[in-house]
């Protein structure tokens, strides 16, 4: 946890021993070209590049320091292998922008005030926004009574710059949209979710069954702690009381951990983090549905195995250790759907197919018939591909987590009665899906308009960067478009320097295009500016770019 490795504690005794954004006490040992060497009791010196140096006082670079002087450095990156070690003099943040996630618990600094919420500093590159609505006076953070009458409060009344403050990270950064935090916590168990900032006992909808609801916020409210709610999740039907206490005693500790962190640790810290990726899907997804789970690792399989037999007892049959020649991915064609799901075009059985487009705005999804001409009438036909499209899309939008404004464009229907079927299809399906939507009618044009909640980024996010051509943009400027700006880069050049000759260094394509249909062109610039013009091949440039050098 990251308010671990930022205090400083006993001295390693090895490169092995290290871990990156550790806070370390060396010498400086040598003094560098690059850099400077420092001793930290590893046996052997670790490296502080010249560009991780920081602002010093006394001189630069390597001029402000002194062999024998002491200084506090911090763990940049480890290379147990190569037995190396980097280092830096800049304090790390405590957390990167990237490794923020929802569920994430924060001490921060309130650092500017806005009439609708707050800015907080909790250790990150940019500070977190914190919603007036989302806002609790510390004393109802500490679980004690609101000493507000019911009356709307100001901004300047709920908090003040300067102030320390306990918040959630309620939504990750999503593209360029920065993360939200919020004083009202949750915390997230098997059976339940322990809310310790309000009064709230809720019971999942999807568990049907009125005497069952009944039961469980029973036993639940009897034996909550005061002053504190819980949220009763779907996997919690049919467990026995002792299950449920099992859960609470559980999530409380977590919380009394919490608030013991933030009592004692400076602020910015990282108080607490849920659990990590492979132990959160079990917790949440593992039910009676699932009929096995697969780890390729043998130490992860023994850890997950462990953990399992701790709070899953009764599933300890579905486990499998996978030690196969073949890559599991392979084996179980994982590598094929990841492909379907990055795509932008589904097929579906029938040999219709769906066009999924994300922006920045919105999801566009377009159904088409494709190769699917069908037995049956040209109606019937559109009505089959438009049912298959509906329940292969909500498939889609949950193996993409695809949320925000989705419009769906169905093949058009000419009846009424179409309509309403493969609305109902829809809306069936998106009934068991765990994000919660909202979905309008199908309008007389044949779309649909709705909206899922987005928690987190999705897929295509978690997988892939932006091209590094077009910047994800999906398109990039012609050759024609380059050369002709390379052209004019030639004129601005010649009004400032008007003598000497020019070398274009650009990338092939644009090279080819312009030695194919511009030479024209270019020898009346090279009469025209009085200069000669010579283009070369750089392939280690991007296609938009180019260099110009005069000598």
């Amino acid at each position: 946890m990251t308010e671990e490795i930022s205090a400083a504690t006993s001295q390693p005794d090895n490169v092995a021993d290290l871990c990156p954004k550790m806070r370390l006490q060396g010498t400086v040992s040598s003094l560098e070209m690059f850099g400077i060497l420092v001793d930290v009791g590893i046996g052997r010196d670790g490296l502080v590049h010249i560009s991780e140096l920081g602002e010093t006082k006394g001189g630069q670079g390597n001029d402000a320091f002194q062999i024998e002087q002491a200084v506090t450095v911090w763990v940049k990156q480890v290379e147990k292998k190569a037995n190396r070690v980097t280092l830096t003099l800049q304090e790390p943040l405590a957390v990167e922008w990237h490794e923020l996630k929802p569920g994430q618990i924060h001490s921060g600094k309130v650092v500017r005030l806005e009439k609708f919420g707050v800015f907080v500093d909790i250790g990150a590159e940019r500070a977190a926004f914190l919603h007036i609505d989302d806002i609790l006076p510390e004393h109802e953070i500490l679980g004690e009574t609101s000493k507000n009458n019911g009356d709307k409060q100001q901004i300047g009344q709920l908090i003040q710059e300067g102030q320390d403050v306990l918040v959630q990270v309620s939504k990750g950064p999503i593209g360029t949209k920065g993360a939200r935090i919020t004083n009202h916590v949750s915390i997230p168990g098997r059976n339940l979710v322990y809310l310790p900032t309000t009064q709230t006992l809720g019971v999942s909808r999807q568990i049907g069954i009125d005497k069952e609801r009944d039961r469980l916020k029973e036993i639940v409210n009897r034996l909550r702690p005061e002053n504190s709610g819980f949220i009763i999740r779907t996997v919690a039907e049919g467990h026995t009381e002792e299950d449920l206490h099992s859960d609470i005693n559980y999530l409380v500790s977590i919380w009394e951990d919490v608030l013991e962190k933030y009592r004692t640790l400076p602020a910015p810290s990282l108080l607490h983090s849920d659990l990590n990726v492979i132990f959160r899907t079990i917790r949440d997804l593992f039910s009676t549905d699932i009929r096995k789970l697969v780890v390729d690792d043998k130490d992860q399989f023994q850890k997950v195995r462990q953990f399992v037999r701790s709070y899953l007892p009764r599933y300890g049959s579905v486990l499998e250790n996978y030690s196969k020649a073949e890559p599991v991915f392979d084996h179980y064609g994982i590598e094929n759907e990841i492909d379907r799901a990055l795509g932008n075009k589904v097929w579906l059985r029938s040999g219709g197919h769906l066009v999924i487009d994300q922006t920045e705005a919105l999801t566009a999804v377009d159904v088409n018939t494709g190769r699917f001409v069908g037995k049956e009438s040209h109606e019937k036909t559109i009505l089959r591909t438009n049912i298959e499209a509906a329940e292969e899309l909500v498939y889609q939008l949950q193996l993409r987590n695809i949320g925000g404004i989705i419009i769906i464009d169905f093949i058009d229907m000419e009846t009424q009665q179409h309509r309403q079927m493969v609305y109902q299809t829809l809306k069936d399906q998106l009934r068991s899906d765990k994000a919660r939507s909202k979905i309008l009618q199908i309008s007389e044009m044949g779309l649909v308009e709705m909206t899922r909640k987005r928690d987190r980024e999705n897929l295509s996010r978690y997988l892939c960067d932006p091209c590094p051509y077009c910047d994800g943009n999906g398109h990039i400027k012609s050759a024609s478009t380059v050369s002709y700006e390379a052209f004019r880069e030639i004129r601005r050049s010649c009004r400032r320097n008007t003598k000497g000759s020019i070398a274009i260094f650009l990338h092939s394509d644009v090279f080819n295009y312009i030695q194919q249909t511009e030479q024209e062109a270019i020898e009346k610039l090279e009469v025209e500016m009085g200069r000669a013009i010579t283009f070369k091949i750089s392939d280690e440039m991007h296609h938009e770019q180019f260099e110009l050098y005069e000598y």
